[in-house]
């Protein structure tokens, strides 16, 4: 069995976005030389999220306006985690989101379905935050 293991590094200049990184994975794949296996991507900071869904505009802005229903930003004082930091909103919303995301390896090719991509998604950007990818198979 071989494993492959690389960091990615995102900086996101607003508070919140949705990336597509589903190339950079492929990428990824290619440099581990892994024919089938397993494919494990997550985010490695707890205000920040790995999901899988289609890549629509609109489905991320219905994702932006029902996070924000579910955990608005402001006021910031209805968060008892925020005392010394302002991003309790962003702990939740990653938690309906998700950690990350497990992708099957077959022929060298991430086995997704005909509209999925894999997203990084940013809660409480402005700085570094990595994103880990592992690769176990043969």
């Amino acid at each position: 069995m071989k494993t492959f293991r690389k960091e990615l590094w995102f900086e996101t200049p607003t508070r919140r976005a949705f990336i597509n990184i589903t190339s950079t994975i492929e990428d990824c794949l290619k440099q581990s030389d892994i024919r089938e296996g397993l494919l494990l991507c997550n985010a490695m900071h707890i205000t920040a999220s790995v999901f899988i869904n289609d890549d629509e505009s609109g489905l991320h802005q219905d994702f932006e306006g029902w996070l924000e229903q579910l955990a608005p930003e402001k006021p910031h004082s209805r968060y008892r985690h925020n005392g010394y930091e302002d991003n309790g909103d962003a702990h939740l919303k990653r938690t309906i989101m998700g950690r990350e995301v497990v992708v099957a390896v077959t022929e060298g090719r991430l086995d997704l379905g005909p509209w999925e991509q894999i997203f990084y998604g940013e809660f409480d950007g402005k700085r570094r935050k990595r994103v880990l990818v592992k690769i176990i198979g043969e």
